[in-house]
């Protein structure tokens, strides 16, 4: 994708979950009771979670995010045979204070005082996201924290990318949306945003419609995408 600033960006709206906080980091914390046993744990875990969004969404059986990724986990421990209530409490409390990328405050900080909007716009319910923006120390730079509690269903729905829309009072072309979710991106980009997909993890390109405008593999990439101001 090419490297080229955007235009016209006044906002710049963000995922939470795999883009500013990493969710390997509950399993990571509790390597001294899950060995070398973290990572698949954390990945079992993390795609379950996605794919109850994707299967309550088009069941039209919602349930709040906490409630989905308690028994995202639930699976992910049977599936290893994990039998440990302990452990189970020991990573949903983890879960609400994840490690935010090394990337996001210089990124922000740089953003905001440049004058560029900032949110974030994601399936977390709202104490989760709450408790992950005062772990990380980030909520000075935020304007907004938006959930799809609001909507009653989750990303990639359409209604989802409008409360940015609607909450920040700018329109979608005037929206930078970041997410390291590939089909976050596309579908953000479906709705009319301008979009940067950040490939934390070099994954390949999705067959979808409407590629992200740019691809970037770190957030410090992304004032030098949004701040660049065009020659008359």
């Amino acid at each position: 994708m090419a490297s080229a600033p955007l235009s016209g960006i006044r906002a710049c709206v963000f995922d939470a979950y795999g883009t500013l906080f990493d969710f390997n980091s509950a399993a990571r914390q509790a390597q001294d009771t899950l060995g070398d046993k973290w990572r698949q744990l954390s990945e079992v875990w993390r795609s379950k979670q996605l794919q109850y969004t994707w299967l309550r969404s088009l069941m039209g059986r919602y349930v709040n995010f906490w409630q989905l990724t308690g028994e995202a986990l639930d699976f992910a421990l049977a599936t290893m045979q994990l039998d440990d209530p302990a452990l189970r409490d020991r990573l949903m409390n983890l879960y609400l204070s994840l490690d935010a990328y090394p990337d996001v405050r210089s990124m922000l900080r740089e953003l905001k005082a440049a004058g560029i909007r900032t949110a974030i716009l994601s399936n977390g319910e709202p104490k989760m996201l709450a408790s992950a923006v005062s772990n990380s120390g980030i909520g000075e730079l935020l304007d907004a924290v938006l959930s799809v509690e609001e909507v009653g269903i989750y990303k990639p729905h359409p209604s989802v990318y409008r409360l940015a829309e609607n909450r920040l009072t700018v329109a979608r072309h005037e929206i930078c949306f970041v997410s390291s979710n590939a089909w976050d991106a596309y579908a953000a980009k479906a709705f009319g945003m301008q979009v940067a997909w950040c490939n934390r993890f070099g994954q390949a390109a999705e067959n979808l419609p409407e590629a992200p405008d740019r691809e970037i593999r770190s957030l410090a990439e992304l004032p030098a995408l949004v701040l660049a101001v065009s020659s008359p």
